[in-house]
């Protein structure tokens, strides 16, 4: 079978299923996988069996490297279903393409715009709020356009105000734009964004502006790169930063990039960089209100607590642990849909890994989804584990919900 049509197929089945094939592809047996990405042969053949969900960035990368291959071809693209909460978010990505593709900072596509003013405000109070809703549908219907006027304003500023004005505004655009494509598995389009944000924070003398353009380079890294050199990356992004994150925005910028290197350290294994980054998020968020809706991407205290579960879900806690730590945030001051539906699934994917806990697992699931359809059905790592638990027969209580989860994520079930 020739490598395309391959990996064709790769992307209708579980990653269980798709490690299998990509083991036997290259001609690996399972012990020997195991001793070359640091696992347990035992841990190899449960994921294949779908007995264990493979959802942990450390155990991916380990096996992608391994085998040879990229985190993508591992995980999958995206899962295109019949529901249109899921597929119809992916209809907004061609126009975001054209819209990077066929513009630069000096040579716009278009040869007119809106005012200014009517842009700004467009990604203030249609994109942004859109994406943190979790309505991807709503912001592909609003931001290609942005994107192409924003580039021109910027071309044909008559003054340094104006200017900067577009360019600022161009860099937000540019954020949302990343955070659509990885959510929704586009990882090229979101560095193209986040190289748009770079070149664009680049035309500015302001180091927060470029901190900004830094974090979404962070979010954007290809899967496959080696997580010490990503926690590397961020670790300069937030040294750049440190001295020049006086007023809140700076300090929200810089916070949010200490809490990608907790990430990452858990990720690499190194449990004193992430209790450093953590306590280094913990103290910045004390200089600024505990507000996830006021603050720049909610950064704040409330915040840092619902990292700390995702850091925990990524350091493989499960079970009673993660429920008390998920327990210690409160959840009524997540007002973000998409923060709050993002922890909900932490947690869920955190109390899958214990058979004692697996009903609860199912309701914390079901809540995510709930809370940011449209995000959640398109989760890769909460596929997996929808997978997992309908292959675990979980008990008839949770079976209705997670079929229909399954139905709605393109799950075979």
């Amino acid at each position: 079978m020739a490598r395309s049509r391959r990996f064709q197929l790769l992307d209708e089945i579980t990653i269980g299923a798709r490690l299998r094939i990509l083991r036997r592809w290259r001609g690996k047996t399972q012990t020997e996988l195991a001793g070359l990405a640091g696992l347990s042969p035992s841990f190899i053949s449960m994921v294949e069996t779908g007995q264990r969900p493979l959802d942990r960035r450390s155990h991916i990368a380990a096996l992608a490297n391994a085998l040879k291959v990229s985190e993508a071809d591992l995980v999958g693209g995206p899962h295109l279903s019949a529901d249109r909460q899921q597929a119809d978010p992916h209809g907004a990505i061609p126009a975001l393409r054209e819209a990077f593709l066929t513009n630069t900072l000096s040579n716009p596509a278009l040869d007119r715009a809106r005012p200014l003013s009517e842009l700004v405000t467009a990604v203030a109070m249609q994109v942004e709020p859109a994406r943190t809703r979790c309505d991807y549908t709503a912001v592909g219907q609003v931001l290609p356009d942005v994107l192409d006027e924003l580039h021109w304003h910027i071309a044909t500023a008559g003054h340094e105000p104006a200017r900067r004005v577009a360019v600022e505004a161009l860099i937000e655009a540019c954020l949302s734009a990343t955070l659509v494509a990885k959510n929704l598995g586009y990882t090229d389009l979101a560095h193209v964004a986040a190289l748009r944000a770079q070149e664009a924070a680049a035309l500015l003398d302001d180091p927060v502006q470029q901190g900004k353009a830094g974090l979404a380079r962070i979010w954007a890294l290809p899967r496959e790169r080696p997580w010490d050199r990503k926690l590397a990356i961020i670790e300069q992004a937030a040294d750049a930063l440190e001295p020049h994150a006086r007023s809140p925005l700076g300090t929200c910028v810089l916070g949010m990039i200490t809490l990608h290197a907790a990430l990452a350290g858990a990720v690499v294994q190194r449990p004193h960089q992430v209790s450093h980054w953590l306590g280094e998020a913990d103290q910045l968020a004390g200089r600024v209100p505990d507000d996830v809706a006021g603050n720049w991407q909610s950064f704040c205290r409330t915040n840092v607590g619902v990292w700390r579960v995702a850091v925990s879900v990524e350091r493989g806690e499960s079970g009673g642990a993660l429920r008390q730590l998920a327990n210690s945030v409160e959840e009524e001051k997540i007002v973000v849909r998409s923060r709050k539906a993002q922890f909900l699934a932490d947690v869920g994917r955190g109390l899958a890994r214990e058979s004692r806990t697996h009903g609860d697992a199912v309701a914390w699931l079901r809540r995510a989804e709930e809370t940011g359809p449209q995000h959640i059905r398109n989760s890769a790592p909460v596929r997996e584990t929808v997978a997992y638990l309908l292959n675990r027969a979980v008990a008839a209580s949770g079976g209705r919900e997670l079929r229909g989860m399954a139905a709605r994520m393109g799950v075979p079930h």
